[in-house]
């Protein structure tokens, strides 16, 4: 991510829409009101993306007790340990942190987040609780 920002902005070229480099960073991310609470909702993150990266095809995402179920090889691990090892997960304060920590390091004009679960309740929740994290900041 860290070259692929440099390399736009060494290659960026004004137009009449935009002036200068805007980076847009995006970030996969679960919150909920603490890191175990927020490691169980997000269990189902690394099956889900194994079956994206296989000729299975996309899964709906999985129950935390369905992800656990999973019987993983070193392959699957193997597959998914970059997106599964770059997801930010916990508490809003400690996502918080990190996606500051991020914005820092890329320079991001701007963070896309992405939050999948389960269930919708805790997708919306994860949202919020982020955002009123940020909000205070």
């Amino acid at each position: 991510m860290l070259e692929a920002a440099e390399g736009y902005r060494a290659a960026f070229q004004p137009s009449d829409h935009l002036d200068k480099p805007f980076v847009s960073v995006s970030a996969d991310v679960v919150v909920a009101e603490d890191d175990e609470a927020a490691r169980e909702l997000a269990t189902g993150y690394g099956p889900w993306v194994r079956s994206i990266r296989t000729a299975e095809g996309a899964i709906p995402f999985p129950t935390p007790e369905q992800a656990r179920a999973h019987a993983w090889t070193e392959q699957d691990r193997a597959l998914v340990a970059d997106r599964v090892d770059t997801q930010f997960v916990g508490s809003p304060g400690r996502v918080a942190d990190q996606l500051e920590q991020l914005q820092e390091a890329t320079g991001a004009d701007e963070l896309i987040i992405t939050t999948i679960t389960h269930d919708h309740i805790d997708r919306v929740r994860s949202y919020r609780l982020l955002a009123e994290e940020w909000q205070r900041r």
